[in-house]
């Protein structure tokens, strides 16, 4: 056992009367020692009860045998931090989640590790931990909450964002704002469409990091306690037989993420975060990789926001590996990866199919021939951009559009909320990205904003920062190099054209290489005045096209 450098032998008397001031007995030392990495607070509403799923794993890790130790790792709730300075901090959370993991578990010579997250940053700065640590590592989540209903509507957080536009543009009224913010989010969990907490919970699936229903379970269903329990069970079959993180996510596990992520519609963000596990895991994904899985990916699903569905509609339907099995069926799997389970995914997949045809589409009658995400390239994104096509209206595909240019995303949500964008506009939002935000924050005020006042389907919108899962819209975001960086973007001026192209993957400035090279030489790239951990975060971490990772 790992944990036998801190417990075993003579010279390790002074550290297990530290474990026994802990009140444990001898009995617990010698079991294998199991970490429950809890994200609970008070906060944000997928962590709220998370005490209870923490509990449940306990009990199973204590079923089989070991010794369950819970510590705790932070969560930003995007939704809370959304339009200021909150939204700065939370991509770099990631990275504090995975390394204060890293520290708890080698200071403490822990056997395994059950992780329990629930939103956006949270599921990827666990995995990050996990394929760093390389020890046997599960997952199980808070799962999703359930779709609010509004006047005989499902609705979500997205609903609400979008309703602020509706406000601004009169077609809503303040007391109907309010009555739908009460209904919007009925219950604990993360956000109930394929935004991405859930996209990336889906992911925990397909990686065969957590068992089947992990992502779908709806948060408020007993079946999602009896999960932790089995899960806490299982942790221990993965220590007893030593099965570790990098032995999952291997360059097959990475392969079927991507895929299904490609076939459900998954947010943006799952790029960033799939690169920066893989890159733990020492397993290369890069932009090119992603293009080439979407572009022979079929897409099955029309989830939140890019149709009517929610993640409970998807739970019914048979869940992520049901979607799984469908691709696997035109042999876009990989299935001889290895899975928590201790079985493969082709063994996994053996009993899984999908319920109806509505939620999950059959294989052969997908919603798109092609993924759910699309990587753009050119002049002003050399290093790639990234759009999730599958929520684009088929006009906003291909335009030419005059350029709007803004230094911030209140600048731009501003002059969206004052009828300064006008349909054939693309709204140009720079100094967002990683170094330059710092922390590449989501624009989904923007977004909605469009949508709430109808713009959504003739007016585009770039940034260097991201989007968040419940955007909808021709919205690029991840513009690299971004801005701080000298990056293309920073040299767009008011009335240029750029020329977008989602299915031929073509995200151009059009403008001569002559001209951008005389506003280069009078460019001022745009500084800000840092502290803290903000400070620290810019200086080390890398471009969004490689995950925006800090190595």
């Amino acid at each position: 056992m790992r944990s036998e450098l801190a417990k075993a032998g003579v010279t390790k008397a002074p550290h297990r009367s530290l474990f026994k001031a802990s009140g444990l007995t001898d009995e617990e030392i010698q079991k294998p020692l199991i970490g429950i990495v809890n994200s609970f607070n008070e906060i944000v509403p997928g962590h709220v009860e998370l005490r209870q799923i923490a509990d449940c794993v306990k009990r199973g890790v204590l079923m089989e045998g070991g010794t369950p130790l819970e510590f705790p790792a932070i969560a930003v709730c995007d939704g809370i931090a959304m339009n200021h300075e909150g939204m700065k901090y939370s991509l770099v959370s990631r990275e504090l989640i995975a390394d204060s993991i890293e520290v708890v578990t080698k200071a403490h010579s822990l056997d395994g590790l059950v992780l329990i997250p629930s939103c956006d940053k949270v599921v990827p700065g666990m995995l990050m931990a996990a394929a760093r640590l390389d020890i046997p590592c599960i997952v199980v989540s808070g799962g999703p909450m359930l779709a609010g209903d509004f006047n005989g509507e499902a609705v979500d957080l997205s609903t609400v964002f979008e309703a602020v536009g509706k406000v601004s543009a009169g077609s809503m009224t303040e007391a109907e704002l309010c009555e739908l913010e009460n209904c919007a989010c009925p219950t604990c969990g993360s956000c109930s469409g394929m935004f991405t907490a859930n996209s990336m919970a889906c992911m925990t699936e397909v990686l065969g990091m957590a068992l089947d229903g992990n992502a779908t379970i709806p948060a408020v269903f007993a079946e999602r306690k009896r999960l932790a329990k089995k899960t806490g069970m299982q942790i221990m079959k993965l220590v007893n037989e030593n099965i570790t993180a990098r032995d999952i996510m291997t360059e097959d596990a990475f392969h079927n993420a991507l895929s299904v992520d490609m076939a459900l519609g998954c947010s943006t963000n799952t790029v960033l975060h799939l690169t920066a596990i893989a890159n733990e895991a020492g397993v290369n994904v890069d932009l090119d990789r992603i293009n080439e899985i979407s572009n022979k990916t079929p897409n099955l699903c029309k989830l939140a926001p890019a149709g009517p569905y929610h993640m409970e509609d998807l739970y019914k339907a048979g869940g992520v590996l049901a979607v799984a099995k469908e691709l696997s069926k035109k042999g876009l799997l990989k299935l001889n990866s290895t899975t928590c389970t201790g079985q493969s995914m082709e063994e996994v997949l053996e009993a899984k199919n999908r319920k109806g045809d509505k939620v999950i589409a059959d294989i052969e009658k997908p919603y798109g021939t092609t993924g759910g995400i699309k990587v753009l390239r050119g002049n002003v994104a050399i290093d790639g951009a990234v759009v999730k096509q599958s929520a684009v209206a088929p006009e906003m595909l291909k335009v030419t559009a005059n350029a709007k240019v803004y230094n911030s995303e209140e600048e731009s949500v501003e002059a969206i909320l004052n009828g300064e964008i006008v349909a054939g506009d693309v709204v140009v939002i720079r100094y967002e990205g990683p170094k330059g935000g710092p922390g590449m924050r989501e624009m989904l005020t923007p977004t909605a904003a469009l949508a709430g006042r109808g713009l959504d389907k003739a007016v585009s919108l770039i940034t260097d920062g991201r989007f968040s899962g419940a955007t909808r819209g021709a919205a690029i975001g991840h513009v690299s190099p971004e801005a701080a960086e000298g990056g293309v973007i920073g040299l767009v001026e008011n009335g240029d054209k750029i020329e977008i192209d989602i299915p031929n993957g073509v995200l151009n400035l059009l403008v001569s290489d002559e001209e951008l090279e005389n506003r280069r030489k009078n460019q001022v790239i745009k500084k800000k005045e840092l502290s803290g951990y903000l400070k620290k975060y810019a200086k080390i971490v890398s471009s969004a096209s490689k995950g925006a990772i800090c190595d």
